[in-house]
């Protein structure tokens, strides 16, 4: 075990401080994410370093459709969660109990480092939430950056202000999941707040790249209302923000069907009259493509490579071929 970070002792109990749950965790237990125990009235992290799943991903699987486009990511997941979301896609390794093996934080660099050649540019921290790996992603993304490599948090944006204040140094990049954009679906589905995770993408956005992604629940989170609420409070922080709607299909305990794709379409063409990047998730590559916001000419086809864009380097802003308009793009294109 691994003394964790942000705790305060009260007695032979302790307050756990990195989530906003705030959990008091008595001797011998763990707190909601199963993953921090306090023993001796210390709180302790039972899955640093261990990985319940590992892959060199495409950076578009994250999804990062902005970010270093066409380049690959060295993922690694691990077990726990801070919510309980009723459709959970990764429940077998945030909800359950897998199988690890044990990976350190400079054998996780070395990895990375090997995996160059295949167009690696980093480590992210996905499948499962992050955030209750704080310990591990701290001490590893620090050896990450210091080599060169960049490091990617695909999160539910559930974490306190001040540890993310200080992990943000590190992290290049995140994709935070907006579940939905009212509370009530926070509580009852996810046993989460809204509020929590809107700070954390309004405190990301002013240090690291970010996208969000939103999967749609038939009857639950999909209204055109509801879509245009969190699209204009995104295009307040910045309209080049990349809005991801997924497809939902049933998993672990919710039965509801799976979101027609003209709820998807609706939701589209709803956040595209606030954001210039909007993409449709899980229903194959017709939704993948990124279009010019000024005059609608296709500057990435993600089904067939890239070969549109010019002004490859390595700044933030590329031109499209056609009108000259800034494409935002965050990091080289390597399709």
């Amino acid at each position: 075990m691994y003394e964790a970070l942000h705790y305060q002792q009260q007695g032979q109990a302790v307050l756990c401080r990195l989530c906003p749950k705030s959990c008091t965790i008595t001797e011998g237990r763990t707190g909601f994410c199963r993953v921090r125990q306090n023993t001796g009235g210390k709180l302790y992290s039972l899955n640093y370093a261990q990985v319940t799943a590992q892959a060199l991903d495409p950076i578009e699987k994250k999804p990062l459709y902005h970010f270093y486009p066409g380049s690959r990511i060295l993922s690694l997941g691990t077990w726990g969660c801070n919510l309980a979301c009723q459709f959970c896609q990764n429940w077998h390794i945030a909800q359950a109990q897998p199988p690890v093996t044990m990976l350190e934080p400079q054998a996780a660099l070395d990895l990375a480092l090997r995996l160059a050649n295949q167009g690696n540019i980093g480590i992210a921290y996905t499948y499962s939430e992050p955030g209750v790996w704080y310990e591990y992603i701290m001490d590893t993304a620090r050896l990450v950056q210091a080599a060169g490599l960049r490091n990617v948090l695909v999160t539910n944006g559930f974490i306190q202000e001040q540890p993310l204040t200080e992990l943000l140094p590190f992290i290049a990049a995140m994709n935070i999941d907006v579940k939905a954009f009212t509370n009530d679906f926070y509580q009852q589905l996810c046993a989460g707040q809204l509020a929590q995770v809107k700070r954390t993408v309004e405190q990301a956005a002013g240090q690291c790249y970010i996208e969000i992604t939103t999967l749609l629940v038939p009857g639950l989170n999909d209204t055109a209302a509801e879509i245009a609420a969190l699209a204009e409070w995104l295009s307040g922080i910045s309209a080049d923000i990349p809005l991801h709607l997924s497809r939902y299909f049933p998993s672990y305990r919710l039965e509801a069907p799976p979101t027609p794709l003209s709820t998807l379409q609706l939701a589209y063409k709803t956040a595209r009259k606030y954001l210039n990047y909007v993409y449709i998730g899980n229903v194959g590559s017709d939704g993948m493509n990124t279009f010019c916001p000024e005059c609608g000419y296709k500057v990435i086809d993600r089904a067939g490579g890239c070969s549109c864009l010019t002004g490859r380097d390595n700044g933030t802003d590329k031109a499209c071929p056609r009108c000259g308009h800034s494409i935002c793009i965050t990091g080289d294109i390597r399709f």
